[in-house]
């Protein structure tokens, strides 16, 4: 019998696609991800004899090792066919080195795409084990495992057990708590806007309104008092129209996908996590069951920072385009993205495979996550190959007493790209634009109105998911495959919280920001980040030797290592409590955020004395409408999101039942000035008042986007919600109990058993003992995983 050829990829579901594309004669198995690394029990490299590794195989893989041991010795040729990056090229090599391959035997396959044609093209042209690739990998492998397994240590002593370090996400939680520092010292500066609402001369023939600009050049106005001189000058003055300009201005489309900016996409557009995003784009890169189609892969890779796309992609969209949308829609050239300098440009752009599979034609193979990523994904991608949208704009400029009053409007005239994309913005405006009439230069105009308003200065806003990992970016730190990893890790680790779509750091991030700065100016420092991501470049490039880095990296870190523990000797950092301004229902003190096993919640500082506890709320704008108390956003027990008053459960004779599934606004409404409501979702959505007694009134029916919930979640029993939760405390002595009744009762039953068992000579089964055994096991790991150093992973 011949013998079949193995490939081995990293997970099932790729075998399985590319199992259907080679056939018989190839055998396809998953190694589940990495086989083996670095040991968690201790540091794992030898520092003192250049940086040895002791690579040991994961605990659980024995039986697909031996699988994979089994298959490969079976084989007559081996294809490593995992991941085509940094990673993947590793966990080839610890496959040839921990399965004992040899070269004559074992060849090395990437899929940029898992299509039958690429997948069919990279078998007939294998490929050695690139070993620059891997000892990039090595040596981020290693200075990641060298920096969490010599700073936790110390942040444990010093600060608080459990605490971890890396170089990316130690710079991540800096950038996120130096904008916090930004906001606390921001101090807002009066500016004012002059707004000033025209007609023309001759009735009903149009009327706008246009903002005061300056003279010569724009003019800031910075009090009342300068408006009013503006104001005193145009008074009796006449207006007229001194410009017109008017000009087709065209808009590019933006450049298809890299991982950063996917990862910003399906955050501002799908509020999806960056970790969510990738994997799902996992799931779609490596094979979805599409009807009539079979397993096919329907994205290409999706770590990569290159804008380059393949010539037949550019063709294939062209193609597309002109027979969908028409000639046109396409531009007088193909595009081609340049790729930003320092990209490893390692893969293409993220593109479908076959752009002809339209999200809409796939959408009932999808689940609703892969649906709205591959649509994100592949309108990205055709709007890039077709041409500009080009819009016809218009600018006004009003004269009056030497001042110049501005306003401006543009009109999509041809949409181009705009039909099928339209790029996401981290900050979204309600403005809308007003139509002009149809003016001309030095015609005469009445001033009906003018509007001042004072204003202030806004301090700089919080960093999002996305606008952190678009800084990360543009400052040289970190590669696609760790910005996912780098915001999950200081979220888990409580450095950084989300408030919203918001992040903000806590006390315990300041607090280890403010130590690594202060010791480890290396590892938290921007520039010296960045540096040592494209000395990894070099390495892979085979520009510099990876132990050389390693080495030079080293001696710094351990002299500032040493210097760190001398003056911080018998110091224990303590870290601030996180003051809320909510009030204990108890005792009146203001209640501080504590973290549990279940998240964060609000305690009482009182403790031991006052063990009040309640959740932890978020106060929204408005007012209650029932009762003028603070509006809350609140979660209900089936997870959804409701808003509701803070005295909902109030057992103090203040109770207000009042709750509502619609966002309240900062906006009063103008006839009775009650706080007004929208539909949640993204987007702008049109507030609307509540109050059935107001001439204003939106009744539910025209209020749009509702979407009705269980019958169970009734507004008394979500509102109820709150008051069970808040009663914890007042039943935790009934609880306690009871428990111990039920104790009693239990260990009573049991000595009735021993005793009748006793009698009758029988003997408790061995599996009893075999699962205290492992039960006991259990616990000693847990506790062996709990005193172990943590670091930082890709």
């Amino acid at each position: 019998m011949a013998k079949t050829n193995l490939v081995i990829v990293e997970s099932p579901a790729k075998a399985k696609t590319i199992g259907k594309y080679l056939g018989p004669s190839y055998k396809v198995l998953a190694s589940m991800g990495h086989v083996r690394d670095l040991p968690k029990s201790k540091m794992g490299v030898d520092l003192e004899h250049g940086f040895q590794p002791d690579y040991q195989p994961i605990k659980g893989k024995e039986e697909t090792i031996a699988e994979l041991k089994a298959a490969a010795d079976a084989s007559q040729k081996v294809y490593l066919a995992t991941d085509p990056d940094r990673e993947g090229e590793a966990i080839s090599w610890h496959l040839k080195e921990l399965l004992d391959l040899p070269d004559a035997k074992t060849s090395r396959v990437t899929f940029n795409e898992i299509t039958k044609k690429v997948v069919t093209e990279s078998i007939a042209a294998p490929r050695e084990i690139d070993q620059n690739l891997v000892d990039a990998q090595q040596a981020r492998r290693i200075l990641d495992r060298i920096v969490g397994y010599e700073l936790s240590p110390l942040l444990w002593k010093k600060i608080r057990r459990g605490l971890s370090a890396g170089r990316v996400q130690s710079v991540a939680t800096r950038l996120v708590a130096e904008r916090e520092a930004e906001i606390r010292a921001f101090v807002p500066e009066e500016y004012w806007t002059l707004e000033a609402s025209f007609d023309r001369i001759a009735p009903n023939l149009g009327s706008f309104k246009a903002q005061f600009w300056g003279r010569e050049k724009k003019m800031e106005l910075k009090s009342k008092e300068q408006v009013d001189e503006v104001l005193e000058r145009i008074r009796n003055a006449p207006f007229a129209v001194s410009n017109i300009k008017r000009q087709d201005k065209s808009r590019a489309p933006a450049p298809p996908f890299i991982t950063s900016s996917l990862q910003q996409e399906a955050s501002r557009k799908l509020n999806m996590s960056p970790r969510r995003t990738m994997s799902i784009a996992q799931q779609l890169y490596e094979g979805v069951d599409i009807e009539g189609e079979g397993t096919v892969g329907l994205i290409t890779y999706m770590r990569t920072d290159s804008l380059r796309i393949s010539e037949e992609a550019i063709a294939s969209a062209s193609s597309f385009v002109a027979a969908r949308y028409g000639q046109q829609y396409l531009p007088a050239t193909p595009r081609r993205f340049k790729t930003k300098a320092g990209a490893q440009d390692a893969h293409e752009a993220i593109r479908p495979s076959n752009v002809e599979l339209t999200p809409e034609s796939i959408k009932k193979d999808l689940t609703a996550e892969q649906f709205r990523l591959y649509k994100l994904i592949w309108s990205r991608f055709l709007a890039s190959q077709m041409a500009s949208a080009v819009y016809d704009s218009v600018g006004i400029e009003v004269e009056s007493a030497g001042y110049i009053f501005k306003t401006s409007r543009s009109e999509v005239k041809f949409p181009g790209f705009l039909a099928v994309y339209e790029e996401g913005k981290d900050e979204e405006t309600n403005e809308i634009s007003t139509p002009l009439p149809n003016l001309k230069e030095g015609e005469e105009l009445k001033c009906a109105a003018t509007k001042p308003d004072q204003k202030f200065t806004q301090p700089p806003t919080r960093y999002t998911e996305a606008t952190l990992i678009r800084a990360l970016e543009e400052k040289g730190i970190g590669r696609p495959s760790t910005y996912a990893p780098t915001i999950s890790t200081i979220m888990a680790r409580e450095y950084v919280v989300k408030d919203g779509k918001y992040l903000h750091t806590t006390p315990l991030g300041e607090v280890v920001t403010d130590l690594m700065k202060d010791k480890f100016h290396d590892v938290a420092d921007y520039d010296f980040t960045a540096s040592m991501e494209n000395r990894l470049d070099k390495v892979e490039s085979g520009e510099e030797y990876w132990k050389d880095v390693l080495n030079d990296f080293y001696g710094g870190f351990k002299q500032e290592l040493a210097k760190a523990e001398e003056d911080l000797e018998g110091v224990r950092i303590k870290v601030p409590d996180e003051v809320s301004e909510e009030i204990c229902d108890v005792c009146g003190k203001q209640m501080v955020v504590k973290s549990g096993r279940f998240g964060r919640f609000l305690a009482c500082p009182g403790f031991p004395e006052c063990t009040f506890t309640k959740p932890l709320v978020i106060e929204m704008p408005g007012k209650c409408p029932k009762c003028g108390s603070r509006l809350l956003k609140k979660t209900s027990r089936n997870g959804y999101t409701y808003y509701g008053c803070e005295r909902n459960g109030d057992k103090l004779g203040r109770a207000c039942d009042f709750m509502t599934w619609d966002v309240p606004v900062k906006d009063c409404c103008p006839e009775c000035g009650w706080t007004m409501f929208k539909k949640s979702g993204r987007g702008f959505k049109k507030p609307f008042c509540i109050n059935e007694a107001c001439s204003a009134f939106v009744p539910e029916e025209k209020r749009g986007g509702y979407r009705k919930k269980k019958t169970e979640e009734t507004a008394e029993g979500a509102a109820a919600e709150t008051g069970a939760e808040e009663k914890t405390t007042a039943k935790k002595t009934t609880k306690k109990t009871e428990e111990k009744t039920a104790e009693k009762k239990t260990a009573a039953k049991k000595t009735t058993a021993k005793k009748a068992a006793k009698e009758e000579g029988e003997e408790k089964p061995a599996k009893k003992t075999a699962a205290k055994k492992t039960t006991a096991a259990k616990k000693t790991t847990k506790k062996a995983a709990a005193e172990t150093p943590t670091e930082e992973k890709e």
